[in-house]
């Protein structure tokens, strides 16, 4: 007997690791984009995976403590770039937040990226590509450009001493290498800064 494309898709997805993104482009070879997303579709409402956003799905992970566990926002914006191989780095409040500076948790997650810029919402939060230049791509340590990109945020008109030592301090856990090759990257001012941490 032929296996229905619903029944195809439900069993690659079970071969898959909980947690892992489904996108409906995954599944592209087992019929036409109308035949996967109505597939998608009733496999979400027999709640054998979830709707995460639009064409994103999930099989939650699911813990003894609290049941099912969604992805944040943050895993689906790393599971777009990877899908998309395009890359993106986090900006504004969301950079400050992942370096510890601030305890805001952002609602809204915006990303510069060189791919297609987009809104993606999820749930209560949203994810937003904005397209940019690749020179602010450029950036090779995780902390380093996750630095340019917080200073950014804060403006060198509201930059405070503490808050400058708290990035200095963070950056000298850089590697040194990527270090140098991230400072020419940034504006001068915050060049300055980033010297001060080798």
């Amino acid at each position: 007997m032929m296996q229905s494309v619903e029944q195809k898709i439900e069993k690659l997805i079970k071969s898959k690791q909980r947690g892992t993104l489904l996108f409906a482009d995954d599944f592209f070879e087992y019929g036409s984009s109308d035949a996967i997303r109505q597939a998608l579709v009733r496999l979400a409402n027999k709640e054998i995976i979830r709707r995460v956003a639009q064409g994103i799905y999930v099989r939650p992970v699911v813990s003894s403590y609290i049941g099912e566990v969604m992805p944040t926002a943050e895993q689906v914006a790393l599971g777009i770039a990877k899908r998309d191989k395009i890359k993106i780095v986090p900006t504004g409040s969301h950079a400050l937040n992942k370096l510890g500076l601030s305890t805001q948790i952002p609602l809204k997650l915006v990303y510069l990226t060189d791919g297609t810029p987009r809104e993606i919402q999820i749930g209560k939060r949203t994810i937003k590509l904005k397209k940019t230049t690749p020179k602010n791509l450029m950036a090779k340590g995780k902390i380093s450009s996750l630095a340019i990109q917080a200073l950014k945020a804060v403006g060198q008109k509201e930059l405070t001493e503490g808050f400058e030592k708290k990035i200095i301090q963070l950056l000298k856990k850089e590697e040194q290498k990527e270090l140098e090759h991230d400072i020419p990257l940034a504006p001068v001012w915050i060049r300055k800064i980033m010297q001060k941490a080798l």
